[in-house]
């Protein structure tokens, strides 16, 4: 029988609310510093994020909402720009402890790293968001519970494309029967089921609503003892916040017995 050997998480929406409360301030922040009276809202961001990467999201929002806007410098370049300085402002809400994370993550990974299982990063955000998340919330030492940090630019095509999964792996030495996948949208689940990764997603406001049918669970949070979790898809047995053993029980699981979301 395969053995779990290593976690892969997301992080965007999956260790910490980063997106409503994190990325689109500091995007908006960018474009008033640029000049711009553009205000991505909590409702238009909601649009945004079916595109992955904030380069991409950019050039999405102009071709679709603003497509008279020419920039001389091209609008790959102008994204590019954007982008940085978006990246500048996150990094400081980061630094000012604005972003916590959500809720049961840190309880989890020290149970994780105590049971010997081997923890890596997938996701599309920039190595830089990732590392001042991981400092500003768990310490400086966290960088290194991490034996892989995927992000970014690594890969050529991200998520839904798997390969970010493919490159954590590859780094780690895995299996995908040897892991289990975290994630929070449905571009997220897409990649991680296209690297052949059994997934538990745990929604926010943004992804409620997303097509999760072939998560193998689906929570609302990670939940704490005192806090916990709401099923809204897969089988969770007595537990009410994730756990190592719950982790052990989900991986070991032979099908995907899943309950309607919302049941």
């Amino acid at each position: 029988m395969p053995q779990l050997k290593a976690l892969l998480f997301d992080v965007d929406g999956t260790l910490a609310d980063t997106e409503r409360d994190g990325h689109r301030p500091a995007f908006n922040k960018a474009f008033r510093e640029a000049g711009l009276d553009w205000d991505w809202t909590v409702e238009l961001y909601a649009d945004l994020l079916t595109v992955t990467g904030g380069k991409e999201r950019i050039r999405y929002f102009l071709e679709k909402y603003l497509p008279e806007f020419t920039p001389e410098e091209g609008i790959a370049e102008f994204a590019a720009r954007m982008h940085k300085r978006k990246t500048h402002f996150y990094l400081a809400m980061l630094q000012a402890g604005e972003i916590p994370l959500r809720t049961g993550v840190a309880r989890l990974l020290d149970e994780a790293r105590a049971a010997g299982l081997r923890l890596g990063i997938a996701t599309t955000t920039t190595p830089e968001n990732v590392t001042y998340l991981l400092k500003a919330t768990l310490g400086e030492e966290s960088i290194g519970w991490f034996e892989c940090i995927a992000a970014g630019d690594i890969v050529p095509a991200k998520k839904p494309a798997p390969d970010i999964y493919l490159y954590a792996m590859e780094m780690m030495g895995l299996q995908p029967e040897e892991c289990l996948a975290f994630e929070d949208s449905e571009n997220g689940i897409r990649s991680s089921l296209a690297a052949n990764l059994k997934t538990i997603v745990t929604v926010n406001d943004y992804t409620r609503d997303h097509d999760f049918s072939e998560a193998a669970l689906v929570l609302d949070q990670f939940g704490e003892p005192e806090m916990p979790f709401t099923v809204l898809g897969g089988d969770a047995g007595d537990y009410t916040c994730v756990t190592v053993p719950l982790l052990q029980q989900v991986f070991n699981q032979d099908g995907l017995s899943r309950k309607p979301a919302g049941s």
